[in-house]
């Protein structure tokens, strides 16, 4: 169960966060994530609350007012392999969506099975 965090500068369309969110999911899907599996949200911050560098580290264009953080926490275990699948795939459905790849920076962060619990206070995974 991935949880997806995607950090913004203020404002943006509803329209621009879907592109962004549909993007997202249908790169976790082709990596064998069900497509049911659908926990996303969306920060939205003033610019100065949400600073971050132009071009740092290799940018081959500068970041706008668009840029956008992903952060994706998921479970342990995928393989380098896996996310760089993940990147491809999400860097095309950006790309499908007139969204530039290059105002885009991914982060996974990965956690340990037994620190979800989806529901009910139950750890299905222990």
């Amino acid at each position: 169960m991935p949880l997806v965090t995607i950090t913004v500068r203020r404002p943006k369309t509803s329209e621009f966060k879907s592109k962004v969110f549909d993007a997202i999911h249908g790169a976790l899907i082709s990596t064998g994530v069900p497509v049911d599996d659908l926990f996303q949200r969306v920060l939205e911050l003033n610019e100065e609350d949400f600073r971050f560098d132009q071009r740092y580290p290799d940018a081959t264009q500068n970041r706008d007012e668009n840029f956008v953080l992903i952060e994706i926490l998921w479970s342990v275990g995928r393989s380098v392999k896996v996310k760089k699948k993940l990147l491809e795939s999400l860097m095309q459905g950006l790309t499908a969506q007139n969204l530039d790849p290059e105002n885009v920076m991914v982060v996974f962060k990965e956690t340990t099975w037994e620190n979800w619990s989806f529901a009910g206070g139950r750890l299905i995974h222990t």
